[in-house]
């Protein structure tokens, strides 16, 4: 009865299945529309394939992948840097105009090159990795690919955004932005960052404790001096952080902060 209460209340009463795509969902999310007897699936695709190419089968999905390609979809992954390149009836013919970027985009063989980076499990479910023009390497020599550890980072309930950061440096590190209503509370009772702090330091480790060592965060830096907004070019206008922006607006500070030793530092 609560169940069916909840789904009227958002509008879902009626709707037997529902889709998403654009960001990956968290598989707590997932979850919890599946404990309301919805089962949300999501899909992968972009304009130049007509966004004509993965979606979860209902009943088959794995929280975490975006499904398999449609029937008439290829999929592979390619060697040299883990790219997701696609083949299907709704590929473009091109970019208007502009045979340079297009010969950017497709491969020789005909393949279009998504920007995205991913991994193929054994019965043929995409999971999606991050971007292969935002990986960094730390001064180890090692790669990192920030999408998947933000993802991590995202699913507390006291953080709003972050970026992993740290090319260059020993381990990366992590910019946080805090959810508006803790910002607010922080803001008006500095006592409360005491304990906002240790809850913090903790899903440090929780999440280092699912990362290889390359990729284990050296501490959380808290910007709640800023907010990130299209407005100042900090997020695109679907709320997507902007990397580079953010990395030079803060970059004189990274020294101090490494240097501090701390888990979580504020700003």
């Amino acid at each position: 009865l609560i169940k069916k209460k909840i789904r009227k209340a958002l509008g879902l009463d009626h709707c037997r299945l529902a889709g998403s795509g654009s960001a990956p969902l968290s598989a707590e999310l997932l979850q919890w529309y599946r404990r309301l007897g919805l089962e949300l699936v999501e899909g992968y695709g972009m304009t130049e394939n007509f966004n004509y190419s993965h979606m979860g089968r209902p009943g088959k999905c794995v929280p975490g992948t975006v499904g398999m390609p449609y029937d008439d979809v290829e999929c592979r992954i390619n060697d040299e840097d883990g790219e997701i390149q696609v083949k299907s009836p709704g590929i473009m013919i091109g970019y208007y105009k502009n045979e340079e970027k297009t010969a950017e985009t497709m491969t020789e063989d005909g393949w279009l090159r998504t920007g995205d980076r991913g991994e193929i499990s054994k019965v043929g479910n995409l999971k999606i990795t991050g971007r292969t023009k935002e990986l960094f390497k730390t001064s180890k020599g090692k790669y990192v690919a920030p999408a998947p550890i933000e993802n991590k980072i995202n699913d507390h309930p006291k953080i709003g955004l972050s970026l992993v950061g740290g090319a260059n440096r020993p381990q990366p590190f992590a910019l946080v932005q805090l959810a508006e209503d803790i910002v607010a509370k922080v803001k008006e009772d500095e006592s409360l960052k005491e304990s906002v702090e240790k809850e913090l330091e903790q899903h440090v480790k929780d999440v280092n404790a699912t990362l290889d060592h390359h990729e284990h965060l050296e501490f959380f830096a808290v910007v709640i001096q800023d907010e990130w907004l299209p407005d100042n070019g900090l997020l695109t206008p679907t709320q997507k952080i902007c990397r580079g922006p953010i990395e030079e607006k803060y970059k004189e500070h990274e020294d101090g902060w490494y240097d501090s030793k701390k888990k979580v530092v504020w700003l």
